[in-house]
This record gives C-alpha cells, structure tokens and sequence, in this order.
C-alpha cells in the first residue's frame, strides 16, 4: 500500500509545485493547480466498547464522499459552494453540503477527528445552524487555541464592545491638533471624555485601536481606521466566533499528545507537546487562488535530499522551449534528468532522444524532475503527508520570502522557514541525512505526527485578540452567509 501511495503523491506533487520553482528559469507563475480527483474513504470505524454510546455507521460530515467516476458535474456530494450559481468555493475542491468551507477541516484519517467534531452533542456545528459562543471548554477537552480564544473574546467584549457605538461622519483624515465635531464623535466613540479637541490622549486611543484590528498603528484616524470603528464591536465579535469554531476542529492535549499546526491565517507553523506550543516558525502558503487547504494528516516519512518534479505545464510551456533554443545542454547544466513516467521504477532517457519541438508543441509529453542540490526548489527535505490535495512540508532555498514576509505565493504546498528545527521535532532530536547528497532518501518517523492545517484570522493575545487580513476571502463570505446567526450568538440570544 505504501508504493502506491507515493506513486499517487508523486504525481499530484508534479501539480502543487511551489511558486518559488519558477524563479529558476525565471518565468512568472502560472495559475492555481487543478483540484485532485475526490478520496476514496474507507467505511466510519466504530468507537471502542469502552465508550457509552456507539455512533451509526453513517457517513460523517468530516468525510469526503466521493462520487461514481464517471459522474457529470454537480455530483450530489459537491458542495453547493461550488455551484456557479452560488458564488465561488472556498477551499481547492468541490465539498459536500455537510462540510461548510471555511470552517470545518478534511480529516484525512478518521484518527484525527477531536471529540468536540466527532460528538455531535458537544458541537455547535454550522451545519446545525447553531453558530455558539458557548463555553465549550468548560464541558470537555478542546485544544487550547479555543480557550484562548474565548478568553479574548470576553477581553474584546469588556475593552472595546463596552464602548458607545456611535457612528463617525465620514470626512477628511482625523490627527493630532485638529478639533470639531468630528473629533468629538471620535472621542466619544472611543469612551474618551467630552470635547473637540485631537489630544495625545485621543492619538494613543485610536493607535491602541488599530493596533488591535489589523490597521497601520499611527495614532491618525484615516478612512480605514473611521470605517474599523463605524463596522462596530459586534462585526469583530463575529468574527472571533467564526475563529473559536476553526478552534474547534483542532486537537485537545488529551487527544493528541504531540502534533503539529500550519495557520494559514498568520503563515505560521507551531509544533504542540502535551498541550503547550514548544517552537514555531514562519512559512509560506498557498495564494488565494491556490489556498492551502484546511486539513488533516498524519506525518509519516521525511525526503531526505528530495528531487524536484517538475509540473508537466512547466515543461511544456518553459522548460521545453529553452532547450529548443540553448540545445540540451539547458537541461545539464541545471541536472535535470528526463524519466519515462511518475512511477517509482521509471527509468532514465537521453534527452536528446527527446523531440523537444514536440513538448513544446504538446504533443509529446516527458517527465523532468530536478537533482537534489541548495538550488533545488525543494530544498534539503520534504515532509510527506499522504493525502488527496497534493500538499507537503519541505524546506525551501529562497529565505527572501520570510525577512520580506511574503508568505502567501505558494501553490498550495508549504515552505518552511528552518527545515532542522520541524525535523528535530518531529525525529526527536535529531536530524536524518542520506547517504548521498544527488539521491532521494525516504525516511520513516519514529511515530506518525499529525499535523492540522487551519485558518485562524484571529490571534488571541495577552490583553485579548489581534485581528489579521483576511487573505482568502473566508471570513467576509461566512459573515455574508452567517451574520444573523452570529449576532445571535455574540448577544446571547
């Protein structure tokens, strides 16, 4: 079983290629990867005879039901999402109704799946309509990014929902030594005393204010910082819930003693031991057209010295016309070597018994992939977590992107930061190597890790929460959709 996993992780990597692959022939990025062919899932597995009660044997809602292969579109199990008519889908595939995109995780083992998913009972789900900012917490074992959370909602509520919500005209930028009615309602509005004038104590509300809600932290009220403060308490509040119930789909330390998190929201990867977040770094994610999805899997081996297969449109449309015009050695120089197909037997063919013309032409199609070397755009490791969307973890030769924070380019995959130090933890303590530096070496983990991929757009801190930019689209969209429900919940109705 396991060949023919990584014979299907071989070829879906071909599609998911990072962007940074491209600066190697310095060609711009082409357009998202297309979405893989839906899982097969295997039947729900009973809970053990310990448990008091034993679910059904029905499909849940965390599980991809895929569809007959040769089912036209709209297949029953597509998300309505991703119907035209319905506005664009959130996440890379189409999912079914009972999986609401931007909220719930694919768990790509039923072994991943939290309590507070599996038990319906302790679930405010979205599919029930039932958005809650009730305390899970405080009636079974979450993950403690949820309580985090929650306890920051209650901090927002106290410091600034207990504010008068009274709206700002709109009108010219708002500073220091300005006066008017204008900056009365500004006062007002952020529970300062009467009076017109913009004073030092007005400038340090309104940088207080933006620093939490995602805004330039300058102490001038502009139309961005004006337009923050009419959406009102109650928008951000909404949106802290939406968060607490991403929150929900992670792990409890009861479940999952070790595991890894990737927060598409921040681009951040944590890594959890028994509750408590040990080390975390910067990663790049996927851009909005290519959103890393929200997902599931375990960890199980590491490529040590990876090759680089490259995209079949990348050999086609730029690699293929290069050799055309620079001859072979285009090819040589760079150690790319051309193979027969995407299996693990493939064997090697002399490019010059390639008709290149005809790749480019695209009526002839090879394969190419790339020698392990500090350019390869794999890097010196890969992490592999067998699953459907064609995502990995894997080093990455271009550091540029984290100093610059340009850490939503990729197509899907993710770029880590420092390689050595997610390896130390998922290999306590050490770090594999191969045994020669031009050739790919699999190597198992001591134990499967999981790891969570999530999409957290608000980061609870000390003194409440932070609010971050909504890179995919998905939290305006659930706002849209949800908004009477979660003003309900935020008001206790």
């Amino acid at each position: 079983m396991r060949v023919n996993i990584r014979k299907s992780l071989l070829a879906l990597s071909a599609l998911s290629v990072p962007a940074v692959a491209f600066a190697q022939v310095n060609w711009p990025v082409p357009g998202a990867y297309p979405p893989p062919p839906p899982p097969v899932m295997r039947p729900p597995v009973a809970p053990p005879a310990a448990q008091p009660q034993v679910r059904a044997p029905v499909a849940e809602p965390w599980m991809v039901q895929p569809g007959p292969a040769n089912a036209p579109a709209g297949q029953p199990w597509q998300s309505p999402i991703a119907e035209p008519n319905k506005g664009p889908a959130l996440e890379p595939i189409d999912l079914p109704p009972a999986i609401e995109q931007g909220v719930d995780m694919i768990y790509i083992d039923e072994a991943l799946v939290p309590r507070a998913v599996h038990d319906r009972g302790f679930l405010a789900g979205m599919t029930d309509a039932s958005w809650s900012a009730a305390p899970v917490d405080l009636f079974t074992s979450v993950n403690p990014i949820y309580t985090d959370l929650r306890r920051g909602l209650v901090k927002y509520q106290q410091s600034w929902g207990s504010l008068p919500q009274v709206p700002v005209p709109a009108g010219p930028t708002l500073k220091s030594g300005m006066t008017g009615d204008r900056v009365a309602a500004l006062r007002a509005r952020l529970g300062l005393p009467e009076g017109t004038s913009f004073d030092a104590a007005l400038a340090a509300r309104v940088k207080a204010f933006q620093a939490v809600h995602d805004l330039k932290a300058d102490g001038i009220a502009g139309a961005g910082t004006i337009d923050a403060l009419n959406r009102g308490s109650d928008y951000y509040e909404k949106l802290i819930i939406i968060n607490m119930e991403r929150a929900k789909r992670l792990p409890s330390p009861e479940e999952q003693s070790k595991y890894v998190v990737v927060d598409s929201g921040d681009a951040r990867l944590s890594m959890w031991e028994n509750g408590r977040k040990v080390d975390e770094m910067k990663v790049v994610v996927g851009k909005a057209e290519t959103a890393t999805p929200m997902m599931a899997a375990y960890i199980k081996y590491a490529s040590v010295n990876p090759y680089w297969n490259v995209p079949p449109e990348l050999a086609k449309n730029l690699i293929a016309p290069r050799v055309v015009a620079q001859g072979v050695s285009y090819l040589t120089d760079r150690e790319y070597q051309v193979m027969t197909d995407y299996s693990d037997d493939a064997q090697l063919i002399d490019p010059h018994s390639v008709d290149w013309q005809a790749v480019a032409d695209g009526t002839q199609e090879v394969r190419l992939r790339r020698l392990p070397s500090p350019a390869n755009s794999m890097g010196m490791m890969k992490f592999m977590l067998p699953n459907y969307f064609g995502i990995y973890l894997h080093d990455s030769p271009e550091k540029d992107h984290f100093t610059k924070n340009e850490l939503w380019i990729s197509n899907g995959c993710v770029r880590l930061e420092d390689y050595k130090r997610l390896a130390r933890f998922l290999f306590d303590g050490s770090v594999p190597k191969g045994n020669d530096p031009k050739v790919e070496e699999e190597v198992n983990l001591p134990k499967e890790i999981p790891v969570y991929m999530t999409y957290l757009t608000v980061q609870p801190t000390a003194d409440g929460v932070q609010f971050l930019d909504d890179h995919y689209g998905r939290d305006a969209h659930l706002m849209e959709r949800y908004g009477a429900q979660l003003m309900a919940a935020v008001h206790g109705q």
